[in-house]
């Protein structure tokens, strides 16, 4: 069995997993652990709508899955996240492991509640960029917006959405956003 690692030592999968379940989302980045409480019901709200329209658009139509939270995303080593939809391409399943994914997705969605404003839009982000996620999805239902980060070069191109998003990535399909606030 892992045991948690002391304050010197980096975290990993093995030290992750052997965490007992609290209720609470644990995440490493780049071997430091973070804890968020749950998140409130609206943020599940937008989470399942979004994910009924991503559903239908994908899964209905045999492109590739969607998963929503909690699922474990391992990046690196030292880097396991849970984002609160992940989605693969059919030609990326291979990335699916029986108890992870382990891998990139295609997109990465991140819907912030008010105790996770700043990780999410400035920590995740950050990470997603410099693990080339090819797409990420930053939600923020306060404010009726999606941003969108889409990989070019190396860094994130922005864009923000209130009534409808396409995903960047082929099949460029076409979510309503009116259906999701």
């Amino acid at each position: 069995m892992a045991t948690v690692p002391s304050s010197a030592s980096l975290w990993d999968y093995a030290a992750y997993a052997a965490i007992p379940f609290d209720g609470l989302r644990h995440e490493i980045i780049d071997g430091e652990h973070f804890v968020n409480s749950a998140p409130n019901l609206y943020h599940q709200e937008i989470s399942r709508r979004l994910q009924f329209q991503l559903y239908l658009a994908i899964e209905q139509s045999e492109l590739g899955v969607v998963i929503n939270a909690p699922v474990d995303v391992q990046l690196s080593e030292h880097t396991v996240v849970q984002p609160d939809l992940v989605i693969i391409r059919k030609r990326n399943r291979h990335i699916m492991t029986p108890t992870k994914v382990k891998g990139i997705p295609d997109l990465l969605v991140e819907i912030m509640s008010p105790s996770n404003c700043q990780y999410d839009a400035v920590v995740k982000r950050k990470l997603y960029e410099r693990c080339c996620a090819p797409e990420t999805w930053i939600v923020d239902p306060s404010e009726h917006t999606l941003l969108q980060l889409v990989l070019e070069h190396g860094v994130y191109r922005e864009s923000t959405f209130r009534d409808s998003i396409a995903f960047d990535i082929p099949p460029l399909l076409t979510i309503d956003l009116n259906r999701v606030w």
